[in-house]
């Protein structure tokens, strides 16, 4: 293979490294590939580089800018992502395994950037509202903000997905302006090394976004600070003597772990083999077993179903592993690769041999094994391997020992009962699949499957059509799960974001508090203005903006038009007998078409800068409006987020919330809510 490639870190904006040091093989036919380096890595100087320069770069971008930046560069990336399977199928990957890897990761920048875009501000603070008086006569407030920590975020991850597994972290915390060191898990930090290249290339992130560690991260985690974050993906013990670290202690810095756990899946009592829901079941743990050679960290290693079904279980799994092809991935037909190295075979082989203690094989390398491809013999090619217990009940090591390749042990139970104690008894696990047909079983079962699990996914035939499976996180929805899990979360949609911002309370006057979060706050001084606040483009519009309408006196007229236009004729509204009876004592106007007259007396009709409404939130009808009563609204400009986008005919545009408060004659409280506006900017860009 001619000269091997020294894998360089990137520190501090440079390439690091030239002399070679471990071997890195290929998964495939152990032939040699890459060398770490030898030279040491100043991690003071990576460390202040992020700091200084990192921090610096990306503060100086809002939460809207670093949404925009992450697109940018998931499309970059898509564009090159073949360069990346080309390299991915050494870790033995087939091209399915390096697709959740390759384009799970780069889906993940877009869901972020999405994510992003549609619901953090266009600055640096975050408001997590609503704001709570805190006094009687409304001078004195208290809300939350959640701001940029300052501080590096080091991401430590596994060899199993080493371009997902950077950028699912990578991603919330860069758009929360937190600088990462990235460390890939050594055996195939190529991939996560030619995946670091391409994002430096791409010249799209800020001067000291990103660094990466390839080898060993020495006194790394010994300098890190208070306001810095560690996150880690891989095994349990790592993970506890990680977080055992003094100065991580010391310092209180944030640990996350999310570490290989004994996830299950659980057939319930309803389902029989004539049932479609057995078929899904049995694919389902077949799948598991054998994508990414079983090598997940959400794999199910656990198969836990009725003891009167076990046989017809067990056979239908043979059947289905029997007919999965191994080998080298781009041979025609294959359907499972290799497990990443030698000393992870060496490893899943130690594993099986404590797990096989006391139960029997179903299907292992005995049933014909014959990995298909050229060299395959000396490459980290394992058997799916399916082990029955029948007794897991006394069993400790099928609760206690994983081999993280493709290896699961099926056990049985009598009860639903047991078959959740079975399931508990993993210690705490990221995932568990319950499969049922009966709706009310699914009810009692997964309350107490979530309390060890991080994730429960229901599978039935309705939900088969479009599930992502069981072993598939997803970046809407939290990743980790409790106990032997590690305890941490991930992902979760904007919930991963804030896990890397500091979330600090404020106190003080519901003006300053509406400086502070850039959010208008009820109560608050006003900007009172003779030009109409719909009339102003959107870099003209303050926060603040406000205009107080005329009245509109209720009639009754008013409700049985509206009754008739609406085809609502609730009793409340048109039953004077019935509505005397009630808590109002009298008929009152429809809510919606109180919500209808407020914008009647709030609307500039005429074309302008407001370009489109495009919904309501918080909406609530507090007081009723009578026949005869008198209303008003008043409108506020209440949050300004500039997305940096442009409509169809090129006119810039943001979008603007605006708070609504209707009032009746004696000034109180009627209706509340926020509405939704596209609005036009006055500059075009081009």
């Amino acid at each position: 293979m001619g000269n091997i490639a020294t894998l360089q870190s990137l520190i501090a904006g440079r390439w690091h490294g030239l002399e070679a040091l471990t071997p890195l093989h290929s998964a495939l036919d152990n032939e040699l590939i890459f060398h770490t380096h030898a030279e040491k890595i100043d991690f003071d100087e990576a460390l202040v580089y992020a700091r200084k320069t990192g921090v610096k770069g990306m503060m100086a971008l809002d939460f809207q800018k670093r949404a925009q930046c992450l697109k940018a560069l998931a499309l970059y990336m898509m564009e090159r992502k073949e360069e990346l399977y080309e390299i991915s199928h050494l870790t033995g990957a087939t091209r399915a395994d390096s697709w959740v890897d390759v384009e799970g990761g780069i889906g993940t920048l877009f869901a972020y950037a999405s994510m992003g875009g549609r619901e953090l501000p266009s600055s640096n603070v975050l408001h997590e509202g609503p704001a709570i008086a805190l006094g009687k006569r409304g001078g004195f407030a208290g809300t939350h903000i959640l701001v940029p920590r300052g501080g590096v975020a080091v991401h430590i991850n596994a060899f199993n997905f080493p371009i997902w597994g950077m950028l699912e972290k990578f991603a919330p915390s860069f758009l929360a302006a937190m600088p990462c060191i990235v460390k890939p898990a050594t055996a195939t930090s190529y991939l996560t090394h030619a995946t670091v290249k391409m994002m430096m290339e791409s010249s799209l992130l800020p001067e000291g976004a990103l660094q990466l560690v390839i080898g060993s991260t020495g006194d790394l985690l010994d300098r890190m600070g208070g306001f810095d974050a560690v996150t880690f993906t891989g095994s349990a013990d790592t993970a506890a003597k990680l977080r055992a670290n003094p100065n991580l202690i010391r310092n209180s810095v944030p640990f996350t772990a999310e570490a290989d756990s004994l996830n299950c899946a659980i057939l319930a009592p309803d389902v029989t083999p004539d049932d479609p829901e057995f078929d899904l079941f049995v694919k389902e743990v077949a799948r598991e077993m054998t994508g990414k050679a079983g090598q997940k960290c959400t794999a199910i290693r656990r198969v836990i179903v009725p003891e009167q079904h076990v046989d017809a279980v067990g056979e239908r799994l043979r059947e289905r592993l029997a007919r999965i092809t191994v080998g080298n991935p781009k041979m025609e037909g294959v359907r499972m690769g290799a497990l990443a190295s030698m000393d992870q075979h060496r490893d899943v082989s130690e594993r099986v041999e404590m797990l096989a203690r006391g139960n029997e094989f179903l299907f292992s390398a005995r049933d014909g094994f014959n990995p298909v491809g050229e060299n395959c013999a000396n490459g980290a090619f394992f058997s799916p391997t399916l082990i029955l217990c029948r007794n897991a009940m006394v069993n400790d090591a099928v609760h206690d020992v994983e081999a993280f390749g493709p290896v699961s042990t099926l056990m049985t139970y009598r009860d639903i009962d047991e078959g959740l104690a079975l399931a508990a008894r993993g210690k705490g696990s990221l995932v568990s699949t319950l499969v049922t047909k009966d709706p009310a079983i699914a009810a009692y079962a997964v309350p107490m499957a979530a309390a060890s699990h991080g994730r429960v996914h229901i599978l039935d035939r309705e939900s088969a059509v479009d599930s992502t499976g069981h072993g598939s996180p997803l970046p809407q929805l939290k990743h980790g799960g409790p106990g032997r899990a590690g305890g941490g979360e991930e992902l979760g949609g904007i919930r991963a974001v804030k896990h890397f911002l500091q979330r600090a309370a404020v106190q003080g006057s519901p003006t300053m508090l509406a400086a502070v979060t850039g959010e208008y706050v009820r109560g608050g001084a006003v900007k009172e203005s003779d030009l109409h606040p719909f009339r102003r483009h959107f870099e003209e519009l303050e926060v603040g903006h406000s205009l107080l309408t005329h009245r509109r006196t209720v009639s009754e007229a008013d409700i049985v038009n509206f009754g008739g236009v609406s085809g609502d004729y609730f009793y409340m509204h048109f039953d004077d007998i019935a509505a005397k009876d009630t808590q109002f004592g009298k008929r009152i106007a429809h809510g919606y078409f109180v919500l209808s007259a407020a914008a009647g007396l709030f609307v500039s009709p005429a074309p302008g800068p407001v370009l489109a409404n495009y919904g309501l939130d918080n909406l609530r009808f507090v007081a009723p409006v009578a026949i005869g009563d008198t209303i008003r609204a008043r409108l506020t400009c209440k949050r300004k987020v500039d997305r940096n986008r442009t409509d169809e005919q090129g006119r810039g545009q943001g979008v603007v919330a605006w708070d609504v408060q209707v009032t009746n004659q004696h000034d109180e409280l009627v209706a509340s809510y926020d509405i939704l506006t596209l609005v036009q900017k006055r500059v075009i860009n081009t």
